[in-house]
């Protein structure tokens, strides 16, 4: 397991208070925190880690805010998602990850000023839901997530956004579809042995942060409008855009 020094463990706990804030106020967007604690964890430490944390902050979220799942919107991603994770794992050993993850980011930055300019004009009709945008959005997800261990949390905000929901079912929906692609996830670096028992113990170290994190982020949430909850998907979209392009 690798030592950090106290500096390092500081920076850490931070950056998975303020993900996770984002992540309890929003329903994602701890997805900001993975590519900052690279900087003094190596990947292959990460990423089980992270998985932990994502699986176990869907279920807290989902404790609460259950009711407001749109089971029809998981229902038509989830399928596609989990044959994205396959996907993934054939061309994360097939291809070169730093340019996938630099044409993404040109693409998430490009919808999130989109969503940024719709989010400022005067409430329109319903975004048209094409029919190939849940299975191209969920194959995304799950290869995505399974290239670089997170991001694929983007593809869910797509799909969810241009279906309009509220701001609670928005949340729910995305901590349920997170909690099925991080068991999953799981499961497969279970399989392949990357579950060491320092994942443990730093997982237990950064329990408190996360859940500090999603408790202040819960608060936010309630006092946040219709319209400011959108352009926190927007900001928050752009910032996933550029740790891609700098990945």
């Amino acid at each position: 397991m690798t030592s950090l020094s106290p500096f390092e463990l500081i920076y850490c706990a931070l950056v998975v208070f303020v993900s996770y804030a984002v992540r309890g106020g929003t329903g994602f967007g701890a997805v900001i925190g993975m590519p900052l604690i690279a900087l003094v964890l190596p990947m292959k430490d990460l990423v089980p880690v992270w998985t932990l944390m994502g699986f176990t902050s869907s279920v807290a979220i989902l404790g609460r805010d259950r009711k407001h799942v749109a089971h029809s919107a998981v229902l038509a991603f989830i399928p596609w998602c989990l044959i994205g994770i396959g996907i993934g794992l054939y061309f994360f050993a097939t291809l070169d990850a730093r340019m996938l993850a630099r044409g993404l980011g040109i693409m998430v930055i490009a919808y999130a000023i989109y969503a940024m300019r719709s989010a400022l004009r005067p409430p329109a009709k319903p975004h048209y839901l094409p029919p190939l945008v849940a299975p191209l959005s969920g194959a995304l997800a799950g290869a995505v997530g399974a290239l670089f261990g997170t991001m694929g949390s983007i593809f869910f905000v797509i799909f969810l956004d241009m279906r309009s929901l509220n701001k609670e079912q928005f949340r729910a929906t995305m901590s349920a579809m997170l909690l099925v692609l991080s068991a999953v996830r799981g499961l497969g670096y279970y399989a392949v042995g990357e579950f060491t028992v320092g994942s443990f113990i730093m997982f237990a170290a950064a329990f408190p942060a996360m859940l500090a994190g999603i408790y202040v982020g819960d608060r936010v949430q309630m006092r946040l409008s219709e319209a400011a909850f959108r352009k926190v998907i927007c900001v928050t979209l752009l910032l996933c855009g550029i740790l891609l392009l700098l990945k």
